[in-house]
């Protein structure tokens, strides 16, 4: 119990009054390291998620944890719980596909018709859900805690069902969360979401050079759909047939 009161009050502290908490340092390295597995799909990234999930769902309700900084965001919130449930799908989905002698999960393209429903359920979701979120006392501009959280859920299903496209709706949740997390005061998220922005889209590369060089490999063997393996070894993977 001492252990976990230290990890809820520390915090690093700056000249001025200016603070961060640890947890949220914490919860944010958890995530951004999830991240990494994603981008190398390793089964481990979805675990590691989960403890960043839970760390900050403390740091986002304020006032229910006693945090220094009581401001809650319902929407960042309710995305780690989101998170969480999500998770635990992507986990069994790719140990399944692993268990079974394959990659934990071969990048495909969406289809029109999913993309279309993504945006669809993006933009309608955030409509939806931005009410919600003021009455329940979230933190202006709403809109954008919505989005993030619309976001969030779409982006983490796409990354369990292997959907290139996934990394792209992290890029759009990032654009918004940065201004918003920073005016709310929660600075090391703030900066996280930087790095996620590009991060995100060295991932999204990396994917849709795997799935490109599937498809020449499939081309090269008159249409026969072939399967690739990654060398994990380094970010730029280097893709073998078998």
């Amino acid at each position: 119990m001492d252990v976990l009161q230290w990890l809820f009050d520390a915090k690093i502290e700056f000249e001025g009054g200016q603070f961060l908490l640890l947890r949220e340092v914490l919860g944010n390295v958890f995530g951004l390291l999830s991240a990494l597995g994603g981008m190398r799909r390793k089964v481990w990234a979805w675990p590691i998620g989960i403890l960043g999930n839970l760390l900050l769902l403390t740091v986002f309700l304020g006032t229910v944890f006693g945090s220094p900084n009581a401001v809650d965001l319902l929407g960042q919130a309710g995305r780690q719980v989101m998170f969480i449930a999500t998770s635990v799908y992507g986990w069994v989905r790719w140990r399944q596909a692993r268990s079974e002698g394959g990659t934990a999960v071969e990048p495909e393209w969406a289809s029109w018709g999913t993309r279309i429903l993504l945006v669809v359920a993006m933009v309608g979701g955030t409509a939806l859900l931005t009410p919600i979120f003021r009455a329940l006392g979230s933190y202006e501009p709403v809109w954008a805690d919505a989005w993030i959280f619309m976001g969030s859920l779409l982006a983490t299903y796409g990354m369990a069902k292997g959907w290139v496209e996934f990394w792209l709706i992290w890029v759009a949740v990032d654009i918004v969360g940065v201004p918003l997390l920073w005016s709310a005061g929660y600075y090391a998220s703030a900066f996280m979401y930087v790095f996620y922005g590009a991060f995100t889209l060295v991932g999204f590369f990396v994917w849709w050079r795997v799935r490109s060089r599937r498809d020449d490999t499939a081309r090269r063997r008159g249409g026969a759909d072939a399967r690739v393996t990654v060398e994990t070894a380094h970010l730029d993977p280097t893709v073998r047939t078998r």
